[in-house]
């Protein structure tokens, strides 16, 4: 490499490779469980083990940690691979799963087991936990744990034939009831589990423990860095021991990077799965979730997400990243990428008494800095509409928008200005009539009037109806717990509306639009016809837990 490495991971690997000890390529692995669909802190892992990969000239596999058949199944495989895909990353053959190599663990735990290093513990789960010591205490050996060879690999082999039912035996490694690693206090490495997998069926009745499988699949696999988030750090030991004690000819290192956290939302597969299954959120692709598939849905683009994860870094340090930084990187390729058009959220009627006929076709331009885009056609007519806002009777200081006293000009079209404020009984504004100044049309402006604001407006007779979904942050504290999931969820999370959709927008097969002065919405991928906020055009959000503008 010509530069410096950023980050303690890249070092690692260019020492590895100038000092020999990788010679064959680099070659990583992102491991996840199929048991739920992935979520923004995935995406660092994502993005750190292919980005890695890629930067080496490496590979990447996709594998798929399927050892517990009670909570998988194979819609998660499919959505974790497409979120994959979609990020920008590809794994060509090498995709692969933990049961691909169930027989291959079995054997290497008949092995550990003739070595006098593991054996079949009868014990209840209850009493296996009651065991293990704690933090300041040994534990406490098995009265099994001295079972001859013979008989534990009679009993293993028993298990695996289906004889005995769920936890009444589990296979366990024989290490240190003393370590002051709780994880090496002879752990399990296989459970029984009468149950269906979605891939192998019914072949198998007992089930490889993660901690035992991952390390195996990385030795098989050649990976040359095991890269893990910081909860794995205590674990290492056990990746190490097994390794060091099974005939594999392979030993990649395992490397901890923090985790990412994130503001006003939730990281955990539990809650995520919580949210899901008491109808807090619509599913696991609703737009107000972290998992990639939500802000799929809600219009995020995968370079937005790569930029994210690029400016969090790689460090050894846990630490809460602000919501507003995701936001950040969102607006900035949004900017750059999205055609931008007018929608009016809520609606205020404007006529134009002086207008002759029943309308025109204006032009604007999809995006201001891009030409490439082209330019789209806007009709416009005598009966408009602007948004309610937009308006003031009574304005505040440095108001520049339309008032009786103040002209306005719509964007890429006229100035205006109010003859008569239309009222209801109860003294609400329902129609505003107005005149326009026909020399002051855009780009051809001769009125020599100077305004000081510019509204966005749709004509009445073409504007398309359109539902709007606005959605704001899940949780309206920075730090949601599990304890207090539902008190932390943010009411004014989900907003709907009516809006109105100028004709262009609709027709268009873009799927990502900037509404002009409101922010980045985008079609959804699911209801037809509706548009969802993926974003508001600057930072607004206040502590209480709404949204200041946008």
């Amino acid at each position: 490499m010509n530069q410096e490495p950023k980050d303690f991971i890249r070092q690692r690997i260019v020492r590895d490779i100038d000092e020999g000890v990788v010679t064959g390529g680099v070659v990583t692995r992102f491991p996840p469980e199929p048991n739920g669909y992935l979520h923004i802190g995935h995406a660092k892992s994502i993005c750190l083990n292919f980005g890695v990969a890629e930067e080496f000239g490496g590979v990447t596999y996709l594998r798929f940690d399927d050892t517990n058949p009670l909570k998988e199944n194979e819609e998660y495989t499919d959505a974790i691979a497409r979120d994959v895909a979609w990020l920008g990353f590809s794994w060509d053959d090498r995709l692969t799963h933990a049961s691909d190599y169930f027989e291959q663990l079995y054997q290497f735990a008949e092995e550990l087991i003739a070595a006098g290093k593991a054996y079949v513990d009868s014990q209840s789960n209850e009493d296996i936990r009651a065991t293990r010591g704690t933090l300041t205490e040994p534990g406490t050996e098995s009265p099994y744990r001295n079972r001859s060879v013979d008989e534990n690999l009679d009993l293993f082999r028993r298990m695996r034939a289906g004889e005995f039912a769920d936890g009444e035996h589990v296979l366990r490694a024989k290490i240190d009831m003393a370590s002051p690693n709780i994880n090496l206090r002879d752990p399990v490495l296989y459970r029984i589990r009468h149950a269906h997998h979605f891939r192998t069926g019914d072949a198998w009745c007992i089930y490889p423990m993660y901690d035992y499988t991952h390390c195996i699949c990385d030795a098989l696999e050649g990976v040359t860095h095991s890269l893990c988030t910081l909860e794995f750090e205590d674990h290492r030991p056990l990746y190490d021991w097994v390794l060091d004690n099974i005939n594999v000819n392979f030993h990649p290192p395992q490397i901890e990077f923090s985790r990412l956290g994130l503001e006003y939302t939730v990281m955990s597969k539990r809650l995520l799965n919580r949210l899901v299954v008491e109808g807090l959120v619509s599913g696991w692709d609703d737009p107000r979730m972290p998992t990639i598939a939500g802000l799929r849905r809600r219009g995020v683009t995968p370079g937005a997400i790569r930029d994210f994860c690029r400016r969090i870094g790689v460090t050894k340090q846990d630490n809460l990243v602000e919501m507003s930084l995701l936001e950040f990187c969102i607006r900035q390729d949004l900017e750059a990428t999205a055609p931008r058009g007018m929608a009016v959220l809520d609606p205020l009627p404007v006529t134009i008494t002086n207008y002759p006929g029943d309308g025109e076709t204006l032009s604007a331009p999809w995006h201001p800095q891009r030409p490439e885009l082209g330019e789209r056609d806007m009709p416009f007519g005598p009966r408009l509409f602007i948004e309610r806002d937009d308006f003031a009777e009574v304005p505040p200081r440095k108001y520049k928008r339309l008032t009786p006293d103040q002209p306005v000009r719509l964007r890429y079209a006229y100035i205006i200005e109010v003859e008569e404020v239309i009222k209801d009984d109860a003294g609400e504004v329902v129609e505003l009539r107005c005149r326009y100044l026909p020399e002051s049309k855009s780009g051809e402006d001769t009125s020599g009037i100077k305004t000081k604001g510019v509204v966005h407006w749709v004509d009445a007779a073409h504007a398309v109806a359109a539902p709007v979904r606005v959605y704001d942050r899940l949780f309206q504290v920075p730090q949601p717990g599990g304890d207090t999931l539902r008190e932390d969820l943010n009411p004014d999370s989900l907003t709907e509306l009516q809006g109105l959709v100028e004709p262009a927008i609709v027709a268009s097969d873009q799927q990502r639009f900037q509404f002009e002065r409101i922010g980045y919405f985008c079609k959804d991928a699911v209801d037809s016809g509706v548009f969802n906020r993926t974003v508001t055009l600057r930072d607004s959000y206040r502590p209480d837990g709404g949204a200041a503008g946008g």
